[in-house]
């Protein structure tokens, strides 16, 4: 099947056509373009817009963050978006496959297995909690609206507690009585609400150490068990099935968020949120950590160096503009953060007009932010339950968007590192096989000590690591590869060059910003607290370990490579550990056109790639072949006419005899 047999091929199916044969018949492909791009912006969007964004936006100058915000969008984050996507999709191979452009390099591919394990395993017990409220939410009043359960303390102080007690006491004259229950509720050291409460003592029930594991607790277990199961289902055909699924879990998130934010803006107080969040603080604007975090935040929200962007572009067909894909795809996710921003802060400063305290004393993040303090907010709207849902069935589409690439990249791995017909037909049971070790993997951040190893994961297992996998990546492909050679592959799958800006990015100003982000996060390096507890230095350990195990793969492999490489020198092994693999490519035989044509035409594998200079020297000598074939027929000619002409040898101008 050709392009010209199947018109428009070039750049996919788009909604209202028949449906077309994939392209790559063996490995397959998205079923049309949007499937693609709504799959991408799930993995992009997810818990961290909700909690992580708004929560940078306030602490580091309200407005003025935007300005860095989105010059690092600029010049970092688009360009290697579209760096990522356009490697996949070049090679059509997972974040394996593609280090054929430089095998000695693969140890990064390996790296990103390692990172996007560590994040499968944390974020799906994340998925699973926001299941648990989900599912208590389905009730006539929340169960962490009163403090009058057996799991709460004598310093639980709620919000509606506080309130009728107030009018209580205003009933009675009791006007001083009245203040007190109210100072309560505003002098947060004397007080824990009954949403913390629920959260630490009722959900997770909390031990005092990450050491002490104390008992799984079932319910979160369940719903871990479910998690697990819903990704599987969803990923049980690859990219057949979850391309699918993701019109759901990419677009309701959208819905959820519309109706909080008009329920939000019509709130009490809303607007002091709001413009908590957008006020900018200009001098701030000169504070190096408020371009440290928006480089951050960037870099992490696109989810570069995850393994997912290359391993999802690798699904798309060959001629696909992924160009205009990375900058839709790129522009959205940073629309999100702001749009949930919106949402979480008109939330928040209802919270704070109804507490009377500053919007600074609710807004949190991470965790706290999704589990007890936007909770707590729920219980102050009317019909709450309703709320509630809407907002927890939202947390778990965001985090399932990104879950399903997580899963998909790691199996994309295997079956594309193995490459047996084999483990392509059965690429199901390789799913199925990641998921149980997932599950398993899973299993102790259910106990009392989970939530303490939840956080040490999301702090170290995915940090500078990323940073270092992403600028090696940089360099590799724009220096060992050469960015003329990738220049020329991106044009030849596009049909245009990169932008010149984009070149000059993805040379020498990503690559700068990325060294910048890397000096950032170890000069404002702090180990991780959670609330009052302190983390013991063996933990800390286990997390700089877990850190230092993605990016050793990188110099092992490379140090594997180098040793089996031909080569009788060091240099000579070196060299030929970074030269490209004859099979790096396009992965169909119709792409592999000038410098990848295959030298044995008729070959299925093991195609060839001819270097440039070795063509142009095959064609000059069968030129010069030509033309000395033409002279030497050229003279026998000559020889032949002059030899006639003396009547030597040719018969037909020997003269007629006379006839008498």
């Amino acid at each position: 099947m050709t392009e010209k047999q199947l018109p428009g091929i070039r750049n996919g199916a788009v909604p209202g056509e028949p449906a077309k044969q994939d392209e790559n018949s063996r490995r397959g492909n998205w079923g049309n373009q949007i499937e693609f791009v709504l799959t991408s912006v799930g993995y992009a969007v997810g818990l961290g817009n909700v909690w992580r964004f708004p929560y940078l936006c306030y602490r580091n100058g309200g407005g003025a963050f935007m300005l860095p915000y989105f010059i690092m969008l600029v010049f970092c984050g688009i360009p290697l978006f579209f760096l990522e996507l356009s490697f996949g999709q070049f090679a059509s191979q997972g974040c394996l496959g593609v280090w054929k452009i430089s095998p000695m390099f693969k140890g990064v591919g390996y790296g990103m297995m390692v990172v996007s394990t560590y994040i499968g395993i944390y974020y799906n017990v994340v998925i699973c909690i926001a299941f648990y409220y989900f599912f208590m939410s389905m009730t006539d009043v929340l169960p962490w609206t009163y403090c009058n359960n057996p799991w709460n303390t004598p310093a639980c102080v709620g919000v509606m507690d506080a309130a009728n007690r107030t009018f209580a006491n205003a009933t009675g004259g009791l006007a001083a009585a009245a203040v007190q229950g109210v100072s309560a509720v505003v002098n947060r050291t004397k007080r824990t609400s009954p949403s913390e409460e629920y959260w630490k003592h009722y959900v997770l029930n909390i031990s005092d150490d990450i050491g002490n594991f104390g008992e799984v607790r079932l319910p979160i277990l369940g719903c871990l068990a479910l998690s697990w199961v819903v990704v599987f289902l969803c990923l049980i055909r690859g990219v057949k099935s979850s391309g699918k699924v993701v019109y759901f879990t990419a677009t309701f998130p959208y819905l959820v968020l519309t109706i909080l934010f008009i329920r939000g803006v019509t709130l009490d107080g809303a607007i002091n949120g709001i413009k908590y969040y957008l006020t900018p603080q200009w001098e701030k604007v000169l504070d190096a950590k408020v371009w440290g975090d928006a480089a951050s935040q960037i870099f992490y929200s696109l989810g570069c160096a995850w393994g997912g962007l290359i391993t999802m572009a690798s699904y798309n067909k060959f001629h696909n503009n992924c160009f205009r894909d990375s900058i839709i795809i790129s522009i959205t996710n940073c629309a999100t953060s702001v749009y949930a921003g919106f949402v979480i802060f008109s939330i928040l400063g209802f919270m704070a007009h109804t507490l009377n305290v500053p919007v600074s004393e609710v807004a949190d993040h991470g965790p706290g932010l999704a589990f007890v303090a936007y909770p707590e907010a729920l219980t102050l709207l009317p019909v709450s339950p309703l709320w509630s849902m809407l907002f927890f069935f939202m947390l778990i589409l965001l985090g399932l968007g990104t879950q399903f690439c997580l899963l998909e990249t790691l199996t994309t791995a295997i079956v594309d590192e193995i490459g047996t017909d084999w483990i392509i037909k059965n690429k199901p049971i390789v799913t199925l096989g990641v998921a149980i070790i997932g599950f398993t993997l899973g299993v102790p951040l259910t106990t009392q000590a989970g939530i303490y190893w939840l956080l040490l994961m999301d702090n170290y297992a995915a940090s500078f690591s990323l940073v270092i996998i992403s600028c090696i990546m940089c360099i590799c492909v724009m220096y060992i590869y050469g960015h003329r050679n990738y220049f020329k592959d991106v044009e030849m799958m596009l049909g245009f060059p990169p932008p010149l800006f984009f070149k000059v990015c993805w040379r020498f100003i990503s690559p700068l910003i990325i060294s910048f982000i890397l000096i950032f996060t170890v000069i404002q390096y702090k180990p991780i607290t959670y609330n009052d507890y302190v983390y013991p230095g063996w933990s800390l350990a286990i997390g700089f370990a877990m850190a230092m195990s993605s990016v050793v793969c990188i110099p092992v492999y490379a140090l594997y490579k180098i040793s089996k490489s031909p080569g009788t020198t060091f240099r000579e092994r070196l060299r030929n550990a970074c030269k490209a693999d004859p099979k790096w490519g396009p992965a169909l035989r119709e792409h592999r056109i000038g410098r990848y044509a295959p030298m044995v035409s008729g070959a299925e594998e093991g195609m060839e790639v001819r270097p440039l200079k070795e063509k142009e020297e095959m064609k000059e000598k069968e030129e010069l072949k030509e033309e000395e074939g033409a002279r030497e027929r050229k003279e026998d000619v000559c020889l032949t006419i002059q030899q006639g002409s003396n009547g030597s040898t040719n018969p037909h101008n020997t003269p007629n005899p006379t006839v008498a």
